[in-house]
């Protein structure tokens, strides 16, 4: 069963590294874990709009050749996750996949963002529904009977061990 890995981790200075440990991860519980960059591209002549367009396309068929998605939902760039890893989340969720997540940050989304009763400081209003990250998010978890480990780690992009944990807990439920 391949599973799609999704998260920052294109962003880290080493991301070949983690995507080669976090396979090894997915072996040990069954899984052929396909990284965003398990597929061969050619942007040396596109203009960057193309770049990103071909890229897009890549992850596309990445995550429909996957029978399930582990997002990094560790917060990236602010106090949410990253929105790519997001938008990856809901496409897997539309196809009726399961959606399993991690984040190294046990915090909730409300914990998260500054602010004072209940508002941000613009004034906005603060999701405070005891959820990691925006309800769709972990809705689309929930709704797929998928599951959400989080865990307050040092090393906060390249700590595996909720990653570790959730492909366990994915095992267990869809290989047993």
């Amino acid at each position: 069963m391949q599973l799609y890995l999704a998260g920052p981790d294109v962003f880290l200075p080493n991301p070949l590294e983690v995507a080669r440990l976090k396979q090894q991860i997915c072996q040990t519980y069954g899984f052929t874990g396909l990284f965003p960059f398990d597929t061969s591209l050619d942007l040396a002549n596109l203009p960057p709009f193309e770049q990103g367009m071909a890229i897009y396309r890549s992850n596309i068929a990445l995550m429909d050749r996957c029978q399930l998605i582990v997002a990094n939902m560790t917060p990236f760039r602010g106090p949410s996750m990253d929105v790519g890893t997001a938008f990856e989340m809901g496409y897997m969720a539309a196809q009726g996949k399961p959606v399993f997540g991690y984040s190294n940050d046990g915090r909730l989304y409300a914990e998260r963002v500054t602010g004072n009763a209940g508002l941000d400081p613009d004034g906005l209003s603060i999701e405070a529904f005891e959820m990691a990250d925006n309800l769709m998010l972990e809705g689309a978890i929930a709704a797929s009977s998928g599951c959400l480990i989080r865990a307050q780690a040092a090393a906060y992009y390249t700590s595996l061990q909720a990653f570790e944990a959730v492909v366990k807990t994915a095992a267990e439920r869809l290989l047993a």
